[in-house]
């Protein structure tokens, strides 16, 4: 099938809209679901298997930036995102993700499609199991776990593709005892952050790949960013609309859910 067919082109819009109301709703910047999408659409067109998963991943990335973007703009009209905070967060993840994409760039795909779902479930469980309940007592602002948290999903955001809030927002919950609510609007402050300078990475490491063709940025497919980025906006948009509606537990619910689940499916597909 043809990247740019109308059937690809209805598949790309769905999985958009449903990519930006996870990022607005769950501050995860939308790459859980994109990335398995073209790990499979990237697979039916024919790429080439050395390249697949790392142009997924890429590509995912540079979809995510304008829409963090607007998540962002969404939260702080909602008080969900503390400036202060997110600079430490997104200094950590500025270093992160460049560390991120370097590594993913010298493993094989089947390596990173294995990882990728295994760690989507790892991070589901340590969720649901520690943060159920919303955090008690006063806020932790120290410096230098801002600046972890930060650099782990920098990391996590350029190696696996997403925008680093699945391992951003848990981190902040459990480790800094943030509400769930507050987590979630920080991260998309950081995932622009981090999905920016993963997504510049990549592209400076498949700049020289002979494998790639016609449409490629690096390891970024141009065509499929400017088809699914509109989509992906109005998704984000009603994801953050609806993000004060639910309660942290039912944040976290969803959260874990959306894990486990996408992680299944691409753990499946790599055996």
């Amino acid at each position: 099938m043809d990247l740019l067919s109308l059937e690809m082109l209805a598949v790309f819009a769905i999985f958009g809209v449903c990519a930006g109301g996870a990022a607005g709703l769950l501050g995860i910047g939308g790459g859980v679901i994109l990335v398995p999408l073209f790990m499979w659409s990237f697979q039916v067109a024919g790429i080439d298997p050395q390249i697949l998963v790392h142009s997924a991943f890429a590509t995912s990335l540079a979809i995510i930036i304008p829409t963090a973007i607007s998540n962002t703009l969404g939260h702080l009209k909602r008080r969900n995102v503390r400036g202060r905070q997110v600079i430490y967060l997104a200094a950590g993840a500025t270093f992160g993700a460049c560390i991120g994409s370097w590594a993913a760039s010298l493993l094989k795909g089947e390596v990173l499609q294995l990882a990728f779902g295994i760690m989507q479930i790892a991070v589901a469980l340590k969720m649901i199991i520690g943060s159920m309940k919303p955090p008690m007592g006063e806020l932790r602002e120290q410096k230098t776990l801002l600046l972890l948290i930060g650099l782990v999903g920098g990391v996590y955001s350029a190696f696996f593709g997403v925008g680093g809030g699945v391992v951003a927002v848990p981190l902040m919950v459990l480790c800094l005892r943030f509400p769930m609510h507050l987590a979630v609007g920080n991260s998309t402050a950081l995932i622009v952050a981090s999905s920016f300078f993963g997504t510049c990475s990549y592209i400076y490491a498949g700049w020289n790949m002979t494998l790639l063709s016609d449409g490629f940025l690096g390891f970024v497919f141009i065509p499929a960013v400017a088809m699914v980025v509109p989509f992906s906006l109005i998704g984000a948009r009603i994801g953050v609309h609806f993000t004060g509606r639910f309660s942290h537990a039912k944040l976290v619910w969803c959260f874990t859910a959306l894990l486990v689940f996408i992680g299944s499916r691409v753990i499946w597909s790599a055996l």
